[in-house]
């Protein structure tokens, strides 16, 4: 496929990968942006594009891919180191600025039992909670992977127990 082609066929798939940017950003101007940069993209890895494979597919996944990378890069931002002994880490924004006085006791029973859980456990859910992948949870705490994934599993067992038993 010439340069011309991939870039007509490209852009002939612009209308549709406007919405679906619109579908996950839920706003014009960020879904334009998105677009854009998945053009770019496109344009700059074209020699990657397998010519018996589906054009339409693989911008899509672009766009997608972009569309992850870019929200995890907002959320690290969005993220603060506690200078304590563990360094937890902490999410810079202030969730629970205007909860209603109901999910203001929901979110205490929340923290009190995640609270209750021993730091082997607590640790990583806080973690996986604030947005971060298994794999950097593994790396800053030093374990596998399989650990960190089997802690989290048994943390969230444990702290719906936990919930549970004071709901009753």
């Amino acid at each position: 496929m010439t340069a011309m082609e991939f870039n007509y066929k490209l852009t002939g798939l612009e209308d549709k990968l406007k919405r679906f940017a619109l579908s996950l950003t839920s706003n014009h101007e960020d879904a334009v942006d998105l677009v854009q940069e998945t053009f770019l993209k496109a344009l700059t890895h074209r020699e990657q594009f397998a010519e018996d494979t589906n054009l339409k597919a693989w911008t899509f996944t672009i766009l997608k891919n972009t569309f992850i990378n870019n929200y995890r890069k907002a959320i690290k931002r969005n993220t603060t180191f506690d200078n304590t002994k563990d360094l937890y880490f902490l999410n810079g924004s202030n969730e629970n600025a205007g909860a209603k006085t109901d999910s203001a006791i929901h979110v205490k029973e929340i923290k009190k039992g995640m609270e209750s859980l021993p730091d082997d456990f607590k640790i990583p859910l806080q973690m996986y909670i604030s947005g971060f992948k298994y794999k950097e949870i593994a790396e800053n705490l030093d374990v596998n992977i399989g650990t960190v994934k089997s802690r989290i599993f048994f943390s969230r067992k444990k702290l719906m127990k936990v919930l549970d038993a004071d709901q009753d």
